[in-house]
């Protein structure tokens, strides 16, 4: 079983127990093809939650 936890509680992904409901995870790094620290990548599966 995968766990993706996330504490972004404003993504519309973000589920009970800090658990992420997207079907896939999407990851770049802002450095290039490669990164060195998780300060170096953003996740692009965010998607704000509505209101």
């Amino acid at each position: 079983m995968e766990r993706i936890l996330c504490e972004v509680n404003n993504c519309s992904y973000w589920g009970d127990g800090n658990k992420c409901t997207a079907d896939a995870i999407y990851v770049v790094s802002h450095t290039g093809d490669k990164a060195e620290t998780s300060e170096e990548t953003d996740c692009k599966t965010f998607k704000p939650e509505k209101h």
